[in-house]
């Protein structure tokens, strides 16, 4: 046998063995949640809170799996952090938001999308909640496979909506509300876009188009970190711990402006004395936003875990609740601490377990991040949130994540054209003198401010005012726009991900109407 087949051979064992330590984690997981339910559930039928235990529990892995991403993504892709110790400190993260601030009360009609009254019925009600558990879930897990991010609260929408439907026709829905949800899927990535452009764009003007990089990031970046730990701040108060206490937004507004003003000063000398031992370079300045990176992905990892935790345990919470009292149908389910126990582990044993492939492909299979990129986009995760809660309007925290990977990822396309036209007007100007000549002016170019540049050309098209760039017809133009454009966004991932949002409702939906059927053919006192 050739060496290159026993390789193979023994690649494809160490794969099996990969995923057949995977399958035994999960069962172990299962069997430990299966106990926890039956010690701690609130009910006589078992039998059917350990089902929906291990629904919920493989709702929360395909949360974990998938929505995580998101929020460690761009440092793995900048390199901020390694993949390991992201899925370390996300896992502990995410897993402590869901327990510590993940409980409290969760509403069991989520998001009002179908009629309360319409499933009265304790039965009917379960079924539903069931229903929508497993179609979410299985969505998740479709989508992850396919290395697409997706709204895991779109998912549970969307499984409620096609169980409700299912068990009480198409006059339960609120059409209303599954419009504000649509609304979404257009609003939260061109905010979280838009909102990473402008910080991009301000850390070019302010620090890197400058000719003094260093003097200009020991003034900025503190700036920057304040802003960050303003927001942040705000972010956690507002969503992240609403839940242990309730504050309104002023007072969250002026508390994480104090101690954001208390981290500006603690940063600024340490700043200043890293600032000193850095080239005078874009890639030097780079390594400022390290720290901050870091600090963003755990934040927000809290954060996530703090709500997001609700798509999976908030429906398993109304079933032991109706299961336990039938006349709580409709009401608030107040969430035990097993069940956030459950939600907690659940999202972090699937990201370490299945999330990697996500993180990879948020992180550096869309467009190309370093760390002043990730830094832009984890400030607009935060800050879009706030600015649209402020504001009433409906955003997915994943589609302004990938919202923002985009936004950076054309903005550098944009910003790659014109470079490219610049010295094109260089090149084109100085025709007839010798290739030394032009290799000299554009390496002074290349060096000088982005003002400089500007003057530079100036000189050059008042020199030269018969340089072929500037009389070339329409189809010449047409022509030359090909050969600077530069895809630095993949446009099949851009493809593929659209694609997933826009179907992630009305998939899970149907789903959910496939489930609820089911269900009531398996076991029908449900």
């Amino acid at each position: 046998m050739e060496i290159k087949n026993i390789k193979k051979i023994q690649k494809r064992n160490k794969k099996i063995q990969k995923e057949s330590l995977k399958i035994t984690i999960v069962l172990l997981f299962v069997i430990f949640i299966s106990i926890i339910a039956i010690n701690f559930g609130n009910t006589s039928n078992i039998l059917l809170l350990i089902f929906a235990t291990i629904v919920g529990g493989y709702m929360a892995m395909s949360i974990g799996a998938n929505d995580v991403a998101n929020n460690v993504g761009p440092a793995v892709g900048s390199k901020a952090i390694n993949m390991l110790s992201a899925i370390f400190i996300a896992a502990i993260c995410e897993a402590s938001g869901a327990i510590i601030a993940g409980g409290d009360v969760v509403d069991t009609i989520k998001s009002g999308i179908i009629s309360p009254l319409s499933i009265a019925d304790p039965k009917i009600f379960v079924g539903v909640m069931l229903a929508a558990l497993v179609s979410g879930a299985i969505w998740v897990h479709l989508a992850t496979l396919l290395n697409a991010p997706v709204s895991t609260t779109h998912s549970i929408v969307g499984g409620i909506l096609g169980a409700g439907i299912a068990a009480g026709g198409l006059d339960v829905a609120n059409w209303g509300v599954l419009g504000s949800i649509a609304a979404s899927w257009i609003i939260s990535p061109i905010l979280g876009g838009i909102i990473a452009v402008i910080f991009l764009m301000t850390i070019k003007k302010t620090i890197t188009y400058k000719q003094n990089k260093k003097l200009a990031a020991k003034k900025i970046v503190p700036i920057l970190v304040f802003l960050m730990t303003w927001s942040f701040s705000m972010y956690l108060l507002l969503k992240g711990l609403k839940k242990i206490y309730a504050i309104d937004f002023t007072s969250a507004l002026s508390i994480s402006f104090m101690f954001a003003l208390v981290i500006y000063f603690i940063t600024k000398p340490i700043v200043s004395k890293k600032a000193d031992s850095l080239e005078n370079t874009k890639e030097g300045i780079n390594t400022l936003f390290t720290i901050p990176l870091i600090f963003a992905a755990a934040l927000l990892s809290f954060a996530h875990g703090a709500n997001d935790v609700a798509n999976a345990i908030g429906p398993l919470a109304a079933i032991n609740q109706v299961l336990g009292d039938i006349q709580s149908v409709g009401k608030t389910a107040n969430v035990p601490l097993w069940i956030m126990v459950i939600g907690g582990l659940g999202i972090s044993l699937g990201l370490a377990l299945y999330g990697p492939k996500l993180i990879k492909t948020v992180g550096s299979e869309i467009t190309e991040l370093d760390k002043i990129r990730a830094f832009c986009i984890a400030m607009s995760a935060a800050l879009t949130v706030l600015v649209a809660s402020g504001l009433g309007l409906p955003v997915s925290s994943t589609h302004i994540a990938i919202g923002a990977v985009f936004g950076v990822g054309f903005l550098r396309e944009y910003l790659k054209k014109r470079y490219n036209q610049m010295c094109q007007t260089i090149i084109e100007a100085h025709v007839g003198e010798d290739s030394k000549a032009i290799e000299d002016f554009l390496y002074k170019f290349h060096q000088v401010s982005v003002k400089r540049k500007g003057a530079m050309l100036e000189t050059l098209k008042k020199k030269n005012k018969k340089s072929l760039l500037l009389n070339l017809n329409k189809k010449e133009k047409k022509s030359l726009k090909k050969v600077y454009k530069n895809e630095l966004v993949k446009r099949n991932a851009i493809n593929k991900i659209i694609a997933s949002w826009i179907i992630t409702v009305p998939a899970s939906a149907a789903l959910g109407a496939i489930s609820y059927f089911i269900i009531k053919i398996i076991s029908p006192e449900v």
